[in-house]
C-alpha cells in the first residue's frame, strides 16, 4: 500500500476535486505507478484533515476519470499511465464557428477527461459491438428509455415509444419541419428567433410570421387573434432562456399557448435547447398540450456541442415512427457512441452533475456581466449562457459585434435573429466564447468603455 498524500497547497474550489486533481498530477508525473495501492479512504481522510465523505467523493471522481479502480476489500489501485496530451499529435488548427451560441467549458469539470472515460466505459460494455453498428430509426430502445427518463423533469412521465433520438437539435428541427410543413405554410415565431429556424424556412419555402412579444415572452392573446385572422400551420418557439433575448415563458403562458394550439389545430415546435440549464424547471408546453407539441431537448448547450444528441417527445407512437423515418432519410441516425454515452451519463447521474456545473459557470459569468454593465441596457438571466445587449444609437450592431470579436467575445448582430425588416439595435453575447472568468471580465470592461464613450472604438477595427 503506497503512503500517498495529496498536495492540496495550491488547490482551489471543492476539496474532493482538489484531491482528484492531485491524484491525476501524481500519476502523470510518475510519483504513482500502475498497480500502486492507495491508502484506505478513512485513513487518508484522517491524515489530510477532511471528512470521509470528501475522500469518497474524490475517489469516485477519480474512478469516473479512469484514474483508479476498486478491488473489493483490497482497496483502490492506480489503473495505469495517463496519456500525456503534449505527446498527442495535433490534427491541425480548428476554427470555431463564432456565430453559434457557445457554451462555457468549466476548467474544474475536466470535460475532456469525462468524455475519455465515458467512451471507455461504453466500449468496454457487453453491448459494445452493437454500438458500432447501424441503429434502428429513431434510436435504440435503451437510448429512448434514457431519453424518457431525462425528459421527465419537464414533461412528467413519457412513454419511450414517444421519444425519438436525433443527431442534435438542428437535425430534429429540420426533420420535424419536413414532416409537418409544406412550401408556403405559415410558421409563427417571435419577431426575433433562432437563426437555424430562419435558415430552414428559407430553404423550405416556409413563411415566417412574427408574433409580438413582451417582457414575458410570446403573448397568448395575440397568438389567438393571429390564428383567427390567418391559417398558420405551426408555432416555433424557444420557451426557456430564449435565444437571443434570454426571456423564459412562465407556466401560465405555456398552458395558454397549448390551449390555443388545441383550439386552432396548430402544431407547436418547442425548441427547449436551454431547458436543462434552468435552476428551477418549468413544465414544458408539451406537458400541457402533448397532443399538439413536438418537444426538442438537446445536450449541446448544457453539456457540449460535441455530444450530438437530442431527444424529441412526439405527440404519439405513430409520429415517432414517422419522425424516425425522416431522421433516417436525412442522416441515418444519431451517432451511436454519442447516444450510448448520453444514456450512460443519464443512468449514473453524471449528466445531471455536468449540467449543474455548467449552470454554476453560467451564473458566475452572468454575475460579472451584471456587475460591470449595470449602467447599460443588458437583458440576461443567471442560468443563461448568453446575454442580450441593446446599443445606443451611435453604435451600429454589426460594427459593435466586429469590435467585440476582435477581443475574442462572440457577439452576433440582431439582424441574424430578425424576422422583420426593422431589427432592434442590439447584439447577442455568447458568454462561453472566452475560456475563463478573467478574460470575460476584461471583455465586459471593454464593452462598458465602448458604450460609455471612454474607449477608443477605432482601435478595435485594426
Amino acid at each position: 500500500m503506497t503512503q500517498w498524500l495529496p498536495d492540496l497547497g495550491a488547490g482551489n474550489g471543492p476539496k474532493y476535486l482538489a484531491i482528484a486533481a492531485a491524484l491525476s498530477a501524481d500519476i502523470r508525473s510518475g510519483r504513482l505507478k500502475p498497480g500502486d495501492g492507495l491508502p484506505p479512504q478513512r485513513e487518508l481522510a484522517r491524515l489530510i484533515g477532511v471528512d470521509l465523505t470528501t475522500v469518497t467523493r474524490a475517489f469516485n471522481e477519480a474512478r469516473r476519470l479512469g484514474l483508479i479502480e476498486a478491488n473489493g476489500r483490497r482497496g483502490s489501485f492506480v489503473r495505469g499511465p495517463l496519456p500525456d496530451r503534449r505527446d498527442t499529435p495535433s490534427l491541425g488548427p480548428v476554427s470555431v464557428d463564432w456565430r453559434m451560441n457557445l457554451p462555457p467549458t468549466p476548467a474544474r469539470l475536466h470535460l475532456a477527461d469525462r468524455f475519455n472515460e465515458g467512451f471507455r466505459q461504453v466500449l468496454q460494455a457487453p453491448d459494445a459491438a452493437e454500438r458500432l453498428q447501424y441503429q434502428q430509426a429513431g434510436g435504440a430502445l435503451p437510448d429512448r428509455i434514457a431519453g424518457a427518463e431525462w425528459l421527465k423533469g419537464r414533461l412528467g412521465e413519457v412513454a419511450e415509444d414517444r421519444v425519438v433520438v436525433a443527431a442534435g437539435a438542428q437535425n430534429a428541427l429540420a426533420s420535424i419541419c419536413r414532416l409537418l410543413l409544406q412550401p408556403g405554410d405559415e410558421v409563427i415565431t417571435g419577431a426575433l428567433t433562432f437563426p437555424g429556424m430562419k435558415a430552414l424556412a428559407e430553404r423550405s419555402g416556409l413563411a415566417l410570421v412574427p408574433l409580438p412579444a413582451d417582457g414575458s415572452g410570446l403573448d397568448p392573446d395575440r397568438l389567438d387573434a393571429l390564428c383567427r385572422r390567418q391559417r398558420p400551420k405551426a408555432l416555433y418557439c424557444v420557451p426557456t432562456l430564449d435565444n437571443p433575448t434570454t426571456v423564459t415563458i412562465d407556466a401560465e403562458r405555456r398552458a395558454a399557448l397549448g390551449a390555443i394550439a388545441r383550439r386552432h389545430g396548430l402544431w407547436i415546435i418547442e425548441d427547449d435547447a436551454y431547458g436543462d440549464l434552468r435552476a428551477e424547471p418549468i413544465p414544458a408546453i408539451a406537458h400541457f398540450a402533448p397532443d399538439r407539441t413536438w418537444h426538442i431537448a438537446s445536450l449541446a448547450k448544457s453539456v457540449s456541442p460535441a455530444l450530438r444528441v437530442a431527444y424529441v417527445a412526439v405527440p404519439g407512437t405513430g409520429d415517432g415512427l414517422r419522425l424516425g423515418a425522416e431522421i433516417h432519410a436525412a442522416c441515418v441516425m444519431a451517432p451511436p457512441l454519442n447516444a450510448a454515452l448520453a444514456s450512460l451519463w443519464i443512468r449514473d447521474g453524471s449528466l445531471a452533475e455536468i449540467v449543474a456545473a455548467m449552470r454554476r459557470e453560467n451564473g458566475a459569468r452572468q454575475e460579472i456581466m451584471a456587475q460591470v454593465l449595470a449602467a447599460h441596457d443588458l437583458a440576461s438571466d443567471p442560468d443563461a449562457p448568453h446575454a442580450w445587449l441593446r446599443l445606443p444609437e451611435r453604435w451600429d450592431s454589426g460594427a459593435f459585434s466586429a469590435a467585440l470579436r476582435q477581443e475574442g467575445l462572440a457577439a452576433v448582430s440582431s439582424e441574424a435573429f430578425a424576422v422583420t425588416d426593422r431589427p432592434p439595435n442590439a447584439v447577442r453575447l455568447s458568454l462561453g466564447s472566452l475560456t475563463d472568468l478573467g478574460a470575460l471580465g476584461r471583455a465586459a470592461r471593454l464593452i462598458d468603455a465602448l458604450l460609455s464613450g471612454t474607449g477608443r472604438p477605432a482601435a478595435a477595427f485594426v
